[in-house]
């Protein structure tokens, strides 16, 4: 059975910023979307990260470090309930949908090591996560579209609605609307066995990776692409 005939467990974050080392989570969430693309489970959190969240981070996704402090989870327990409720699906075999993985797993991880919670992949016993991220297969199926490839851009494309971007309970559900949409108009992606179309995903993170950082050397004779998908290993 593919994939695409069963059910989708989607995950987001919105969070302090986009450094993977440093910033924290404002808010998450993890969805089970049966295969008609209803939702039939979902957890939200939000965390008093700990930290002064900035404006802008604030403008994006409408938290303030008031509202966060005054109303948000202590972030060590809500890091712990997010990995779990992230690791249940996974462990049933369901694949789990993550826009720009790279980003949002290894944020995870990066706070499971701050505050001593026992990481995604210990929890699966080192097994290979089926993942499934929109960003690299777009970019994969469809590489010479002209365009954004940001959740907004994809939904508009694929004909997925999208009422609240930045939301993370709107955007992990328009992330496996998306998939879905994908899996059904190209058969080669949505017939793929998961543990093919893992591999098929990091081999192409790679190269969109290095195409990228290519392209920044250009004027940036030092710039850096993270290859790694889809996490990033931690430093030391």
């Amino acid at each position: 059975m593919s994939w695409l005939s069963g059910p989708l467990v989607a995950f987001d974050l919105e969070t302090t910023g986009t450094d993977i080392e440093t910033d924290r989570i404002v808010t998450a969430a993890v969805v089970r979307l049966d295969p008609d693309g209803a939702v039939a489970h979902e957890r939200t959190w939000l965390l008093d990260p700990g930290v002064e969240i900035p404006e802008q981070a604030s403008a994006i996704h409408g938290i303030s470090t008031e509202r966060a402090r005054s109303h948000g989870a202590p972030p060590a327990t809500a890091v712990e309930e997010i990995t779990a409720a992230v690791a249940e699906g996974m462990l049933r075999g369901t694949p789990l949908v993550v826009m720009n993985a790279r980003y949002d797993l290894s944020l995870l991880d990066r706070e499971c090591g701050r505050y001593g919670v026992e990481p995604l992949g210990e929890r699966l016993g080192g097994a290979p996560l089926p993942v499934i991220d929109p960003l690299v297969m777009d970019k994969h199926v469809d590489r010479y579209r002209r365009g954004k490839r940001a959740l907004h851009a994809l939904c508009a494309h694929y004909g997925v609605a999208l009422d609240d971007a930045h939301d993370a309970r709107a955007d992990a559900v328009a992330a496996a609307r998306v998939v879905r949409r994908m899996g059904e108009k190209y058969e080669s992606f949505g017939g793929m066995p998961l543990a093919e179309l893992h591999a098929l995903q990091v081999r192409a993170a790679a190269e969109q990776a290095a195409s990228l950082q290519a392209y920044f050397r250009r004027t940036d004779p030092s710039a850096v692409v993270e290859a790694a998908w889809p996490l990033v290993p931690r430093k030391g």
